[in-house]
């Protein structure tokens, strides 16, 4: 397999295409260096996509690199190639490398719109791929100049949004944040916090190494709806790796933050966190089903707003879609897209219309036809 190829751009910065895992493995340093000083989000670390790349990486890995003159860093955008259908038709795909279980994903680069001209510049030179899918996109994140370098380059685009996903700006203090919510979650968390300790010992415990937590936190999402439906990460091997893993690797860095709730000796809530530069990310909650009547999930989130809080941390995020039980918290929400480009052919704008602009008009006759 191809490991790493060089190509120069007309501005005199340098592509390099990666596509094993020893090679990116190498790249750790710089990359992270990059990150640090564009946009420092844990999704978008060296550790993070390594760990996504071991487990549900599928096709070719056609990882992009931008150099400048004196070989520095300047962009990354990582890729996979493969084959996929865009509404039953047979294509060849570029994806980011992310999926539900990424948080976000986006172009890193000191310069966007310079990474994007020059990423730009080798794609259009490739005749392997029909489309670039991205998604998991900050709505107003870096690939905003991806697409419109895109479309001042005559590439075809389309941009929708996905989900709204929710994110709370924490206050200097605990008792700030108490008194944005409505009276009746305040007096339903104390109601239920007095009528949960009736039962028996209520705990609470933070830890950052514990593989033993990890691996009971996957039995109790197991045990809810989650497993029912099939979703639950212990259903999945590759999810259930990559949940394990991540722990393994962030939680030797110290920015995994596991949070437990028990009742007497038993689990009743989990949070599955990650904690970096004064954020904490929320990827998996879980909690006992048969406690629900208690809110323990939500008892749980109490606790660790309050320690975030106390802690310094500046920003809460919750990520995945909008839900009630979130908007209990009065969070913010931010969307999270995906964008998709096209190759500058007559089969790249014909696909372009097909997505953006037949079948939208189709589905919009159905629906007047069935009403």
């Amino acid at each position: 397999m191809l490991t790493m190829t060089r190509q120069r751009s007309s501005s005199c910065l340098q592509v390099e295409v990666v596509a094993s895992s020893a090679a990116f493995a190498d790249l750790r340093t710089e990359w992270n260096a990059l990150v640090s000083r564009s946009d420092d989000q844990i999704f978008y670390r060296h550790e993070f996509i390594e760990t996504w790349l071991n487990h549900f990486s599928t096709g070719e890995w056609r990882i992009l690199l931008l150099r400048d003159m004196a070989g520095c860093l300047v962009g990354v955008l990582p890729l996979l190639r493969g084959w996929t259908r865009l509404h039953g038709l047979p294509i060849r795909r570029l994806s980011g490398t992310a999926n539900l279980h990424s948080g976000r994903f986006d172009l890193v680069a000191d310069q966007p719109e310079h990474a994007s001209a020059a990423f730009l510049d080798y794609l259009g030179g490739q005749r392997d791929w029909d489309v670039l899918i991205l998604t998991e996109l900050p709505g107003q994140g870096r690939s905003r100049a991806l697409e419109q370098v895109a479309a001042e380059r005559g590439f075809p685009t389309g941009r929708w949004s996905a989900m709204q996903s929710p994110c709370c700006m924490l206050p200097a203090t605990w008792e700030e944040l108490e008194a944005q919510l409505t009276g009746r979650f305040r007096a339903n968390l104390r109601r239920r916090r007095r009528a949960l300790e009736a039962l028996g010992k209520v705990q609470v415990i933070r830890c950052s190494d514990s593989v033993e937590l990890v691996e009971a936190g996957i039995q109790l999402e197991l045990s809810g709806w989650k497993g029912r439906a099939g979703t639950a990460m212990a259903q999945d091997v590759d999810t259930c790796g990559f949940y394990t893993d991540l722990a393994r690797v962030l939680g030797a860095q110290g920015q995994l933050a596991l949070w437990a709730m028990y009742l007497d000796q038993r689990l009743i809530a989990f949070q599955f966190g990650l904690e970096h530069r004064g954020s904490y990310a929320l990827l998996k909650p879980a909690y006992d089903e048969s406690c629900s009547r208690y809110s323990p999930g939500q008892l749980l989130m109490a606790e660790v707003l309050r320690d975030a809080i106390n802690r310094g941390l500046s920003r809460f995020e919750f990520l995945g879609e909008d839900m009630p039980w979130k908007q209990d918290w009065r969070p913010d929400t931010r969307s999270q897209d995906w964008l998709f480009v096209f190759p500058r052919s007559a089969g790249g704008r014909l696909l372009q219309s097909f997505k953006f602009s037949l079948l939208p008009r189709l589905r919009s006759i159905t629906r007047s036809m069935h009403r």
